[in-house]
C-alpha cells in the first residue's frame, strides 16, 4: 500500500520539477512516468536506493519530501514490525526457553509490544535529529548554503543515513563530499546504529544501565554476540579490501587521510547503506565480487539493514565449523543452537541465493549489453536493499527494471517473513523413517 500511494503521489505533477520537465527525462507531458515513479517509490519504501532518474535535479521540493516521508514510513515499519515478530515467535517457544531470554534481557512480554513501538520511534527520532543538526551546521558554514536548505539537506540525509537507504540529492551521490570527514563520518554512524538492529540496541543499552546500577549484568545473547562481532569483522574486511585493491585505482587522486576515510566508507556502505562516495564504475571486479558478498550478508535483524543478515550467515558458519570438528550438536558460547534454527538459516540463505542468481540470469538475457559484473552487482543490490550500483541502472530495459523492483520488495520482505513464518509452523509427526545417507561430496 506504501509503494501504491507512493507511486500515485510521484506521478502527479507537482511532484516533477521543471527541469525534469524541459528536458523530457523520465516524465510523459508534465509528470513523471509510471515505471519511474514506481521504481523510485519502491526504493524508497524497501530502503534501497537505486534510481532511474536523478534525486537532486529530477524531483521538486514536493517530490523530494514524499521520497523522504516514503523512507522514513518504510523504516519505521519494518523496525516495528521485525522487532515485534521476532518477540511474538520468541514468545512461542515455550515457558523454558521464553524464561531464559528473559534471564538474558531478551524477553519482552507481548503486553510489552505499544512500549516496543514507542521506544523504536523516540529512537529514531533521537538519532536522526542528532544527525541532521550536525549535517545542517556543515552545509551551512562550511558550504555557504542558505540556512533553509542546510536545513533540509541535513534532515533528508540524515533520515536516508539511519533508514539505510542512499538517497542523496546530488547528482553524484555523495562523491562530492569524499574529502569531508565531518560529512562522511556522521552518515556512517548513522547507517551503522540503523543497520545494528533495534533489538541489539535495546539489550545493549539494558546491559550497560544494570552495570551503572551496580546490578550484574545480563548474559550476551547470541544474537547480539553474533551482531556485534559480525559487524567489526565485515567493517573491517570492507576497509581492508578497499585500501587494498583500490589504493592506486577508485582511490587515485586522493590523499592519505582521504583514501583511508574512503575506504572505511566503502566498507561500511555495503552493508546497505547506499550511499558511495566514490564512483564504483572505476572498482576492480575483484573489489566489485567482494563488495557484492558484503551487500548479500548485509546487517543486524531487526534494523533497516537488508541482506540475509549477520545472524544467519553466522549460524550457518558455526553449523559448518561444529560438522568439521565432528560435533553432534552446534554450540557457541556455551550455548546449544537448535537444528530447526540452522535449517531456518540454510532456508533463508537459499531464498535470497536463488532469487538472485534467477534475477540475475533474467537480467543478462534482457541487456546483453552489460558485463556480468555489472548486472550482478545491481542485482545483490537489490535485493539487499543496499542502492550502490555501477550506473547501469536507469539504462536497463523496462523489463530488467521491473525484475528489480520485484526484487527490492523481495528482499525487503521476504527473509522476515519467511524466518517468522517458518518458526511458527509447528509439525508434530508421531513416527519417524529409516535412516539412509546419501553421497555427499
Amino acid at each position: 500500500m506504501l509503494i501504491a500511494i507512493g507511486t500515485a503521489v510521484l506521478m502527479l505533477p507537482i511532484s516533477t520539477s521543471e527541469h525534469a520537465i524541459t528536458s523530457g527525462s523520465g516524465t510523459v507531458g508534465d509528470r513523471t512516468s509510471f515505471l519511474d515513479a514506481l521504481f523510485t517509490a519502491t526504493s524508497a519504501s524497501c530502503l534501497t536506493g537505486l534510481i532511474t532518474v536523478d534525486t537532486g535535479t529530477h524531483w521538486s521540493g514536493f517530490g523530494e519530501f514524499v521520497i523522504i516521508t516514503l523512507i522514513q514510513l518504510g523504516g519505521l515499519g519494518f523496525m516495528t514490525i521485525a522487532s515485534i515478530f521476532g518477540l511474538m515467535v520468541a514468545g512461542r517457544l515455550g515457558i523454558n526457553r521464553r524464561a531464559g531470554a528473559r534471564v538474558e534481557g531478551r524477553g519482552v512480554d507481548l503486553g510489552e509490544v505499544s512500549w516496543v513501538v514507542r521506544a523504536t520511534i523516540i529512537f529514531t527520532v533521537i538519532i536522526e535529529l542528532c544527525l541532521a543538526v550536525l549535517l545542517s551546521f556543515r552545509f551551512y558554514y562550511a558550504y555557504d548554503y542558505p540556512l533553509p536548505r542546510a536545513i533540509w539537506e541535513g534532515i533528508f540525509h540524515a533520515i536516508s543515513a539511519f533508514n539505510n537507504a542512499g538517497f542523496a540529492l546530488y547528482t553524484d551521490n555523495v562523491i562530492g563530499f569524499n574529502t569531508d570527514a565531518l560529512v562522511i563520518l556522521p552518515l556512517a554512524f548513522g547507517l551503522m546504529v540503523g543497520g545494528i538492529g533495534f533489538p541489539v540496541l535495546l539489550e545493549t543499552f539494558r546491559r550497560f544501565r544494570r552495570k551503572a546500577q551496580g546490578q550484574p549484568a545480563h548474559r550476551w545473547s547470541l544474537t547480539a554476540r553474533f551482531t556485534w562481532i559480525g559487524t567489526a569483522m565485515l567493517v573491517l574486511a570492507g576497509f581492508v579490501l578497499v585500501a587494498a585493491a583500490e589504493w592506486n585505482g577508485a582511490l587515485k587522486g586522493l590523499s592519505g587521510p582521504a583514501k583511508v576515510l574512503n575506504a572505511f566508507f566503502a566498507g561500511v556502505s555495503p552493508r546497505t547503506a547506499g550511499f558511495n562516495a566514490l564512483d564504483y564504475l572505476d572498482f576492480h571486479p575483484s573489489t566489485l565480487l567482494g563488495t557484492d558478498i558484503l551487500m548479500f550478508i548485509g546487517g543486524g535483524s531487526g534494523g533497516t539493514a537488508g541482506g540475509v543478515k549477520i545472524t544467519t550467515v553466522a549460524v550457518i558458519v558455526a553449523a559448518v565449523l561444529a560438522e568439521i570438528r565432528g560435533e553432534k550438536t552446534v554450540s557457541i558460547q556455551q550455548r546449544q543452537i537448535s537444528p530447526r534454527i540452522v535449517r531456518q538459516s540454510l532456508a533463508v540463505f537459499a531464498f535470497g541465493g536463488v532469487l538472485s542468481i534467477g534475477s540475475l540470469v533474467a537480467i543478462m538475457f534482457m541487456a546483453p549489453q552489460f558485463t556480468t559484473d555489472q548486472i550482478a552487482f545491481d542485482v545483490v543490490s537489490a535485493f539487499a536493499t543496499v542502492g550502490l550500483s555501477t550506473g547501469i541502472t536507469p539504462m536497463l530495459p523496462a523489463g530488467a527494471q521491473g525484475v528489480l523492483i520485484m526484487l527490492m520488495f523481495a528482499g525487503r520482505v521476504g527473509p522476515i517473513v519467511l524466518a517468522t513464518a517458518l518458526a511458527a509452523r509447528t509439525k508434530n509427526r508421531l513416527y519417524e523413517f529409516p535412516e539412509e545417507r546419501p553421497f555427499i561430496g
